[in-house]
């Protein structure tokens, strides 16, 4: 199988997935190939945080001409995922290939799959891009073709507990990927001061919880398949809740200066269910206190290309100056877009790491904040 994520987070996603009893693992670009069985299926979807898809891959190809491609795809036995009253949608990605346009490739599978349907039967199955009964990924490298079946349905970041955003939330996946890239354990206070609707916080505290990435959402692409296994997916979910902590010893903190922002991540949290787990308070991060006497920030500053600031520089420096000033004893987490306003927080990073939120490249740095006199880590 593969599971799809967000750039710079395979790692994580690679330990999740071994967590979970997958074997033969194995980074790639965006994704974590691994074996295992249906049930290590469910798993991945329903367990694994930094997962956005679970593919799994039922036909592979080469191609060396664009015909090759509609034939092959036209052999396959499809009504043994499809039947003429079934739904399907296709996405396709393509690299270094015969073809140029990914939309041209996934309307030529498409259209393979329902003339075998029609040539069988006289009927055909339906499109439906929104909630198909089976949704097909088309991959298409130089000319290797894996066409898979997508067993998320919606994409995995889609947890369902979000009810409420702010101007730009932060992707679930991405927040939950974060805090494991911080090292960050329910036995440290976590603080999060400008919390926007409160995505870090609550993937926090289901964290601390071991509460499932999935525990909110109620359909999977899987369940429409035809070996859909309920009894399995029943077991899956017991287990899994079986070691929920109910009340785990944790520390979490938000800070948000916007009253209507942080009544959304109030509402959040409250859906959540994980209010007496998360602390929130309406304040100003320049003129926030520690809420404990050391532990982990992770920070998410608006970016200007969504959320305009007066000035960046400006900005950044005061939450380098706030940081100096008020939080020794912690590690504070910033992630960025705004590669060169970041420089101006005035710390020396002891960690770096490159993540994409959607389309933006952005760094995510740690500032180590050491208590008394050893500055070594402050730049000018």
């Amino acid at each position: 199988m593969i599971a799809k994520t967000i750039s710079g987070l395979e790692q994580v996603l690679k330990s999740e997935l071994e967590g979970i009893g997958a074997v033969n693992t194995e980074v790639m670009n965006r994704s974590v190939s691994f074996e295992g069985d249906k049930a290590c299926m469910y798993k991945a979807n329903y367990l694994c945080p930094s997962a956005l898809r679970i593919l799994l891959p039922v036909h592979v190809f080469e191609i060396n001409a664009q015909e090759d491609f509609y034939k092959a795809i036209k052999e396959f036995p499809w009504e043994e995922h499809l039947d003429t009253d079934s739904t399907l949608a296709v996405d396709a990605v393509i690299s270094y290939t015969v073809f140029t346009n990914s939309q041209f490739v996934a309307q030529k599978a498409k259209d393979a799959i329902v003339d075998r349907f029609r040539e069988k039967t006289g009927k055909r199955p339906s499109v439906d891009l929104e909630n198909p009964t089976l949704r097909i990924n088309v991959h298409l490298f130089k000319s290797t073709c894996t066409v898979s079946l997508d067993s998320s349905g919606q994409s995995l970041h889609k947890r369902g507990y979000r009810k409420q955003t702010g101007i730009a939330p932060l992707n679930e996946v991405l927040a939950s990927g974060l805090i494991k890239l911080s090292g960050w354990d329910a036995s440290k206070p976590l603080l999060d001061p400008m919390c926007g609707s409160g995505t870090i916080l609550i993937e926090a505290a289901m964290l601390a919880s071991a509460m499932p990435s999935g525990y909110f959402r109620y359909e999977y692409g899987f369940m429409k398949w035809k070996d859909f296994d309920q009894t399995l997916w029943e077991q899956v979910k017991s287990d899994a809740a079986a070691v929920i902590k109910r009340n785990p010893r944790t520390n979490i903190t938000g800070f948000d200066k916007s009253v209507m922002v942080l009544k959304k991540a109030v509402e959040n949290v409250g859906f959540a269910g994980l209010e007496r787990l998360i602390y929130l308070k309406r304040i100003a991060f320049e003129d926030s206190a520690p809420p404990s006497a050391g532990g982990v920030i992770i920070m998410n500053p608006p970016y200007d290309e969504r959320i305009q600031l007066d000035d960046s520089v400006e900005f950044y420096q005061m939450i380098g100056n706030v940081l100096k000033r008020k939080y020794s004893g912690y590690k504070a987490w910033v992630i960025s877009s705004d590669l060169e306003a970041i420089k101006f927080i005035g710390l020396k990073p002891s960690k770096k790491y490159t993540v994409f939120n959607g389309p933006l490249e952005c760094r995510f740095h740690c500032f180590d904040l050491y208590e008394g006199k050893k500055t070594s880590n402050f730049t000018d």
